[in-house]
């Protein structure tokens, strides 16, 4: 696993987690259009429709939930407290062209058992194949467990989507059964802490 490089400021400065080729950084105002953008992507939505919504809704879902509710998110973390049900979702930029490719994000999944936080991410179809989801996620993963006291994290990806269980199983998440949620059938990983610390030894 590579060397992430975690840097939180508390207050109106923003969280970012630097990495080989990316860099995470929560959602702001300014990312509406490039993630409007990739949630109409055939290959994102389909595997996690209802993200492609109209702009408008994915405006006032941006500016009155998911940029507030990151802030709680952090100033938790921060205050030592439990994060609770709150989510934290993360931009992926492309270090070579700055883009906005995808993200990464952590919250309650409801149809899991407790404790039951996973982690989700897409990347444009553009920039499949190149690694950087699992440095998204990896990201992620390091971030959680250094900065809160989360026992394990969840996975979760349709048992049709070859790579994104692949994704998932080089984060050093394993299988722990066979869900489904809404007539579909998913995969479900979990990654404790051990586990983790033993995989990026």
């Amino acid at each position: 696993m590579m060397n992430m490089n975690n840097r939180f400021v508390p207050k109106e400065e923003v969280l970012i987690i630097d990495g080989e080729d990316i860099i995470l950084r929560e959602f702001a105002d300014e990312d509406l259009d490039a993630l409007h953008m990739l949630t109409w992507q055939p290959e994102i939505y389909r595997y996690l429709p209802g993200w492609n919504v109209s702009r408008e809704v994915r405006a006032d879902w941006l500016v009155n939930y998911e940029i507030p509710e990151n802030r709680q998110f952090l100033n938790a973390v921060l205050r030592g407290e439990d994060t609770q049900d709150l989510y934290l979702r993360l931009a992926i930029f492309s270090k070579k062209t700055g883009e906005l490719i995808g993200w990464c994000c952590t919250g309650i999944k409801s149809e899991l058992p407790s404790p039951n936080r996973e982690i989700v991410y897409a990347i444009s179809k553009d920039y499949r194949g190149k690694g950087y989801a699992t440095q998204a996620v990896q990201g992620m993963i390091m971030y959680l467990f250094a900065n809160t006291n989360l026992p394990l994290l969840n996975a979760v990806a349709l048992t049709e989507n070859t790579a994104s269980c692949q994704v998932i199983r080089k984060s050093g998440f394993t299988l722990q059964d066979t869900i489904h949620i809404e007539g579909e059938e998913y995969h479900h990983y979990v990654l404790d802490r051990q586990s983790w610390a033993e995989h990026i030894l």
